[in-house]
């Protein structure tokens, strides 16, 4: 019999781990070289790995942000943001570089630029009232076909956010 459990929990059909259903992000530091950090999110737990390193999970269906910059000899090498949704156990997601299993990727600005930019309404958002985690996550995606097509995004505003929050609420 206990070799018949141990066989189901290697396949990983019963039972995963309470853990298994978090989304992890892998978060790197090195000042200048290296800098992966979170911009937004609501943390559901941190495992710290070492000075540089440490992994942070979210719930499923949160929303976060991931900015991931390195450099080298020559300048910037790499700038991203990406504004993501944590999904479920077994739910279907976007593979996404140091994000496990992966994620609902929302948004995705490349180049510090549109990284910028992306920040800057973030900073918007945030200074009417509204925390950025809140936001309608049609509202991302908006941002990212606006950004992609090089245009203006629409600001979003509290009339907006509470619509959203209401439309939430009868919403399964």
């Amino acid at each position: 019999m206990i070799g018949v459990a141990d066989t189901s929990l290697r396949s990983g059909l019963p039972h995963a781990p309470a853990a298994d259903a978090l989304t992890h992000v892998e978060l790197t530091w090195v000042e200048r070289k290296i800098e992966f950090w979170i911009r937004f999110g609501r943390e559901a737990a941190e495992q710290i790995l070492d000075r540089r390193r440490r992994v942070v999970s979210f719930a499923p269906d949160s929303v976060f942000a991931f900015v991931r910059w390195t450099s080298n000899e020559y300048g910037t090498a790499l700038s991203r943001l990406d504004i993501v949704r944590a999904v479920g156990a077994g739910e279907r997601c976007q593979t996404l570089p140091f994000v496990r299993p992966g994620g609902d990727i929302l948004l995705r600005a490349d180049g510090w630029p549109k990284v910028a930019r992306v920040l800057q309404l973030i900073d918007a958002i945030e200074a009417r009232g509204i925390g950025a985690i809140d936001v309608s996550p049609d509202h991302w995606r908006h941002v990212h076909n606006r950004l992609t097509a090089g245009e203006a995004p629409c600001a979003y505003d509290a009339p907006q956010h509470r619509a959203f929050l209401l439309r939430r609420r009868i919403t399964p």
